[in-house]
């Protein structure tokens, strides 16, 4: 019944590192929601496992940082009326999480300045502007 957990083409978390938790859950189901345990908790605990190596181990640690709770991440299912169907949710949400998790950051910005025509477009513009405003001011005349 245990299944692993492909993350990507190198990463399969085996069935043996996930703890699997269920209780029931509120929702639709009818009188069926009072007596199973549909809802599903699925628990890696990133710090414990023996396939993530260093470098993995600590950039999940980094992108993952607000989700651990004592380094275990933790996904809850409970969306579907039968066990099976929120057990392959919480599967596909755990894998999804450690696949973002595992992205490289993206490459840092190098900061830009604005191009010499583009000043003077924006300097022109500005003088526009501001002759406009000049000439739309009430200036008392000389007979007042």
């Amino acid at each position: 019944m245990a299944q692993d957990l492909p993350v990507n083409a190198r990463l399969v978390i085996p069935a043996a590192e996930l703890q699997w938790r269920f209780s029931r859950a509120s929702g639709p189901g009818g009188q069926g929601v009072n007596t199973t345990d549909s809802r599903v908790e699925l628990v890696f605990d990133l710090e414990r496992s023996r396939v993530l190596g260093p470098f993995r181990r600590e950039r999940l640690r980094e992108a993952l940082g607000g989700r651990l709770v004592d380094g275990c991440v933790r996904v809850v299912a409970a969306e579907e009326r039968s066990q099976w169907q929120n057990r392959q949710r919480a599967l596909v949400r755990l894998g999804d999480l450690l696949r973002e998790g595992l992205k490289p950051p993206p490459p840092q910005r190098k900061p830009t300045r604005p191009g010499r025509a583009a000043v003077r477009r924006r300097l022109e513009a500005k003088g526009r502007r501001s002759a406009l405003k000049q000439s739309r001011r009430q200036r008392p005349s000389m007979e007042e």
